[in-house]
């Protein structure tokens, strides 16, 4: 998948998501730099980043090796010494610092750890990184903040449709105010247990330390969902199809649309998982 870019200096450099962590290109880092790709291995054979990217591997990967990583460590800074990225994580199982192949491959480490490589190449460069870096994030949390509001909007315009044909449909002329809304009260939990498991009341029974309702915690694809959902039970409803069985196929509808947008790039480039 394309990875991310940011530019630095007049250098494009990418950034990718690898396991919901951001991991920025040393390869393209070093690029405006005298003698480019060597510096990696430059600065990989250094103890201080040993001692760095060491630590970094013990706070975050628990599978990382540490008795292998000592070893390592003892044997930098001696003349004899030397260290690819390859032999690093094969030796350690390493996760801080990867390989990524193909068209938009290169040797990624993990932001932290891409930083301290920055510093070390450029205390400006580091600086114009860090800069360049958080407004991409700036960007991307405006990015998701837009489309989960409009999807909000959206929910909104199609329970209208929903409430107009529970009006048309399912209340009966002359009752009381009170009677007309616990009855779209209990159309929405339809939806709400047809997609979250649980009706309103269950999650604010669940969820007593949170603000809100059920809908204002709901994921995005959640919010998708609850849009189309709510158009088909409007046609349900129109249809005379009685409430136990709108809610098991409002359910399957649920199921079924939940697990084709979890599959969807463009949902997870605006949550930023690419």
């Amino acid at each position: 998948m394309k990875n991310r870019t940011i530019t630095v200096k007049g250098s494009e450099i990418a950034v990718y998501r690898r396991n919901q962590e951001d991991y920025i290109c040393l390869t393209d880092m070093v690029r405006s730099f005298e003698d480019g790709l060597s510096l990696i291995e430059k600065w990989l054979r250094n103890k201080n980043t040993i001692e760095f990217i060491g630590i970094w591997e013990q706070l975050h990967n628990p599978v990382f090796n540490s008795p292998e990583f000592e070893g390592i460590k003892n044997e930098a800074g001696l003349n004899r010494f030397t260290l690819s990225i390859k032999k690093w994580i094969e030796k350690t199982n390493a996760v801080g610092i990867v390989a990524k192949t193909g068209r938009y491959g290169g040797t990624f480490a993990h932001k932290d750890i891409a930083f301290e490589f920055g510093s070390w190449l450029s205390p400006e460069f580091k600086l114009y990184l860090i800069v360049e870096f958080q407004r991409l994030k700036e960007e991307e949390t405006r990015a998701l903040s837009l489309e989960w509001n409009l999807q909000r909007t959206l929910a909104k315009v199609n329970y209208k449709i929903h409430t107009d044909a529970v009006k048309e449909k399912l209340i009966p002329p002359k009752i009381t105010r009170e009677r007309i809304n616990a009855i779209y009260a209990n159309e929405a939990d339809l939806l709400n247990v047809a997609l979250f498991g649980m009706t309103a009341r269950e999650w604010r029974e669940a969820n007593q330390d949170k603000e809100g309702n059920i809908r204002d915690h709901a994921t995005l694809e959640q919010l998708v969902v609850l849009s189309n959902m709510e158009s088909i039970n409007a046609v349900l409803i129109h249809q005379g199809l009685p409430q136990s069985q709108r809610l098991r196929q409002l359910n399957e509808v649920a199921i079924t649309q939940m697990k084709s947008l979890a599959g969807v790039a463009g949902l997870k480039k605006l949550k930023g998982e690419v």
